[in-house]
């Protein structure tokens, strides 16, 4: 049978526009992809990149004062939040054009539009038009979940705060994961007085215990007001904003509400269910080790797949992907010993086991410390540093590696060199410190805190 595509992909995410460019740039294959959004997905239109770039704006208030304290004459205005979202929107839209281009340079053909899956070779895009397709990989991605309740009331969603006119006087943020902390350290940082609820013993659940708690006190510190076990019982749109009830008994209007609950993969209504293409609880795409579905045809990558929902997972994916199909290249993605970054201020680095989870498997040590970094007590800031190494007692593997600092998601990413590879605290222990450093502290750290 004689197909349109070789491959046809769904989302113009990381993971599916890394999956075309190499399926056709690389090997020759004849691409399509359909987009109904912006190209560049999650990461470069409302999530990664522009978050970020909110994270380097936030950080100046405390940098200015900082300055004042090594001697400089430093007068500072209000943040215009008009002038950095016109930049910012730039900024954008210069990286879809970039994602654009390297597809257009691949001799990928674009679709700005949305598409579904018809059956098993065939996609429907929105205008009507069909096109079959040796394989099908969906990418869709995922996006926020918000409870009927706060749909009802006007809350908004991560997506939404991108798009803000003005920034709000004052802001609930629900939930406790990355997407909720991240934000109420970046308004915060911008001059909003920020509220956050979350219905747990303590935000960032899944992470490491002791980092969790270093990091909800320094967000209480710089004047969030945080509150665990804590959630929302009712809310209506009142004059001024959205007047909320917590289970606490608090009851106070905000200008804007913001749910960070969750999110969820984006299958809904892409036909996938009634081709045979099994769906978890969630409605994520079940693939197996090669990203391949239950129907051999479709396979799927990135958030869409609910396995670890990060860009650079999602473009690792799509490239081993593109490997094993069209590059006579079989390639499992590794999803072992992935080191991730959490923007709050501080930053949070993080690679391998938690200390919690470590010490239910094997007999381990912890060594960790805290300390005031030369840069911030010298400027008379209390702020505080958290490094911590989780070892294997018996094999004396580094089995994680966590720390809360400012640049910790530069840190990380180098520890997480050695410990993919495998290194021993004595390979720790070798390393000679760079000095002075905060990352000196990992290799200089010599006697355990604790034993489990």
């Amino acid at each position: 049978m004689a197909f349109d595509y070789d491959l046809f992909v769904i989302g113009g995410g990381s993971g599916g526009v890394r999956a075309a460019r190499i399926a056709s740039g690389e090997y020759g294959a004849k691409v399509g992809i359909a987009e109904e959004y912006r190209m560049g997905g999650t990461c470069v239109i409302r999530g990664c990149v522009p978050k970020k770039l909110m994270v380097f704006a936030s950080s100046y208030a405390p940098a200015f004062e900082d300055a004042r304290a090594y001697g400089w004459d430093v007068t500072v205005g209000g943040f215009d939040w008009t002038a950095f979202r016109a930049k910012l929107d730039a900024e954008l839209d210069r990286l879809e054009g970039v994602y654009r281009a390297g597809l257009t340079g691949a001799k990928v053909t674009i679709h700005d539009c949305r598409a579904t899956v018809e059956d098993a070779h065939t996609v429907r895009l929105a205008t009507g038009e069909t096109f079959t397709a040796k394989h099908i990989l969906i990418a869709t991605g995922g996006r926020p979940f918000v409870p009927d309740m706060a749909a009802e009331a006007g809350a908004m969603t991560s997506n939404d705060i991108f798009k803000l006119d003005a920034l709000p006087k004052s802001i609930l943020i629900v939930g406790g994961g990355f997407i909720a902390c991240e934000f109420a350290c970046i308004l915060n940082g911008m001059g909003v007085d920020v509220t956050q609820f979350y219905r747990g013993e303590q935000i960032l659940r899944g992470f490491d215990g002791e980092a969790r708690g270093h990091i909800a006190e320094h967000m209480r510190d710089a004047g969030i007001n945080l509150h665990v076990g804590t959630d929302v019982i009712e809310m209506k749109p009142v004059d001024g904003g959205t007047w909320v009830k917590s289970t606490d008994g608090r009851e106070a209007v905000y200008e804007k509400v913001v749910y960070a609950t969750g999110r969820v993969p984006n299958t809904d209504g892409l036909g996938l269910d009634t081709l045979g293409v099994k769906l978890g609880r969630k409605g994520e795409v079940v693939v197996d080790e090669w990203s391949q579905s239950a129907v051999p045809s479709i396979f799927a990558v990135g958030d869409v797949t609910d396995r670890i929902n990060l860009t650079p997972v999602a473009i690792r994916e799509g490239h081993a992907f593109a490997d094993t199909i069209f590059g006579a290249k079989p390639t499992k993605p590794d999803h072992e010993l992935v080191a991730s970054a959490v923007f709050t201020q501080p930053e949070f680095g993080t690679v391998g086991m938690t200390e919690e989870a470590a010490r239910d498997e094997r007999p381990i040590e912890v060594y960790a410390t805290s300390f005031r970094p030369m840069q911030s007590a010298f400027a008379g800031r209390p702020d505080r540093v958290m490094m911590k190494l989780i070892v294997c007692a018996e094999t004396r593997k580094v089995l994680g590696c966590h720390i809360v600092a400012p640049g910790a998601g530069e840190m990380i990413q180098l520890a997480a060199i050695a410990i993919k590879m495998g290194a021993t605290k004595e390979d720790f222990d070798r390393t000679v410190a760079v000095h002075p450093v905060m990352a000196e502290e990992l290799v200089t750290l010599r006697k355990p805190v604790r034993t489990a």
